[in-house]
């Protein structure tokens, strides 16, 4: 009888301390790294209606917060200027749990698809162009970074398995190369703790990363999920999937700013692409609450994605639409920029090897707009205007500070148009700071394009090596 009290005694408390627990959720675990100067918010879950007590050792106090009837609570903490690494403490009166090594600096969610998620080891059979060496080089505890897991459900989750990682050559082998690339040269010239959210998931188009509440003003090509069913096949490129199993969780969280690489899995709807990116990024910003934090993205570089589709007509495979959407998006997003990458792409792959150029573009986007750093080029070239003089025409552009050039090499991306709507190659003098085009084919230019294809090399750039996007001046 007494064994059966102590039993039932031992349970009970059991019972008790089980209901009594704290829980957090990945993203405030050991090593994390929260950004600097701000009243960043931090959550979990614990017993409804009691007071939990959150202590930060960077200024020794002390946050007391309710949960609500369903255990979750949630409040708001100050954070100093960048430094560490420091403690924090969390407790309900009965357990107390303890965060270490907690670095204060910038934070950057980086989100997308393969050629965000491709990791520095590169892809089996795909490699990462220098990433071996830049694993090697990779020991630095002020990055710090953690990575979402794949996940596409039905319902937006709150938390996932993961773990912040202290960069070294055993943990950046299977971290984003452009999120590192991006982040390295950012804690190199900031001389601070960065921090990188790692979202991303290969093949996804950008209808996964929004929720229903986004998408209601879109006549969509594809079917929001109702069932587990509906999950079965490509679940990557459902409607609402992503945002449900991979972005919900980590919505609030305190960052500097965003940066994506995406647009490949759209490159077949590209005229709707331009809306749905501009909705995505207002409507993250408004859930994160943040106000309109930088968003940096790359533009998709060259292939040919014919490939694809070898024995049968695609009247818009042509990539270069996509890259057109993501231009205009980059005008008409505030505080946004669009890093340019018609140098790297490859013929017969989709991911491209230089991930470094990618990374460093972003980062120089960031370091210039963001944090006002100044001396360098961070913008390619677009074009201004068009001039027609008779059979000539003169196309002028737009951020090239010291000119543009072609590092000597002949020009052949440009095409001339008259009324007829027939594109013929043009002679190309490239001066200073504009072209001269002209073909004895067209007496009466009416329209230009430049590298509007598929697959093409970029041809001209900025002195500062930025490539210039591929661009027409119709809307044939």
């Amino acid at each position: 009888m007494k064994n059966r009290i102590a039993l039932v005694i031992v349970c009970a408390f059991s019972i008790l301390s089980l209901h009594a627990e704290i829980k957090l959720p990945a993203l405030f675990s050991d090593n994390m790294l929260l950004q600097q100067n701000m009243e960043t918010p931090i959550w979990g879950w614990a017993e409804k209606n009691e007071t939990i007590t959150i202590s930060t050792s960077w200024d020794a106090k002390s946050y007391e917060v309710k949960t609500d009837k369903q255990g979750q609570w949630k409040t708001n903490i100050q954070t100093p200027k960048a430094g560490g690494p420091f403690t924090i403490t969390i407790s309900n009166g009965s357990q107390t749990k303890t965060i270490n090594n907690v670095l204060i600096g910038e934070v950057w969610l980086c989100s997308g698809q393969s050629n965000m998620e491709m990791p520095l080891k590169g892809f089996p059979g795909q490699p990462v162009k220098g990433g071996n060496e830049a694993i090697v080089r990779s020991q630095n505890k002020n990055i710090h970074f953690i990575t979402v897991p794949r996940a596409t459900v039905l319902e937006p989750k709150t938390d996932f398995e993961g773990q912040w990682e202290v960069a070294s050559s055993k943990t950046t082998g299977n971290f984003s190369a452009t999120a590192w690339y991006f982040g390295s040269l950012l804690q190199e010239v900031l001389q601070v703790p960065v921090g990188l959210i790692h979202v991303s998931y290969g093949g996804s188009n950008v209808e996964a990363w929004m929720n229903e509440e986004m998408l209601k003003d879109f006549d969509l090509a594809l079917e929001l999920p109702k069932t587990e069913a509906d999950l079965k096949s490509n679940p990557n490129r459902v409607p609402t999937t992503l945002f449900n199993g991979m972005l919900s969780p980590i919505i609030g969280y305190g960052i500097k700013g965003a940066i994506w690489y995406q647009g490949e899995s759209n490159y077949e709807r590209p005229f709707q692409y331009k809306d749905l990116f501009k909705k995505m990024v207002t409507s993250w910003r408004a859930l994160w609450n943040q106000g309109d934090f930088p968003f940096y993205f790359a533009q998709i570089a060259p292939f040919d994605y014919s490939r694809f589709h070898p024995n049968e007509y695609k009247p818009n495979c042509n990539s270069a639409y996509l890259r057109e959407a993501q231009l205009k998006a980059s005008t008409e997003i505030p505080n946004s920029g669009m890093a340019v990458l018609m140098d790297v792409g490859e013929e017969i792959s989709i991911h491209p090897m230089d991930k470094e150029k990618g990374g460093n573009r972003l980062a120089y986007l960031a370091l210039a707009k963001t944090y006002g750093i100044d001396g360098f080029e961070y913008e390619s070239p677009t074009f201004r205007s068009m001039e027609i003089l008779g059979s000539t025409v003169i196309v002028a552009f737009n951020n090239i500070p010291n000119g543009i050039t072609s590092f000597w090499k002949d020009v052949k991306g440009f095409e001339i148009a008259g009324k007829d709507k027939v594109f013929y190659p043009a002679q190309v003098i490239v001066r200073t700071k504009s072209v001269k085009l002209s073909t004895p084919k067209v007496a009466e230019p009416v329209a230009v394009r430049y590298l509007f294809k598929n697959y093409a090399k970029a041809e001209l750039f900025s002195t500062g090596g930025l490539p210039m996007s591929s661009f027409r001046t119709d809307d044939w």
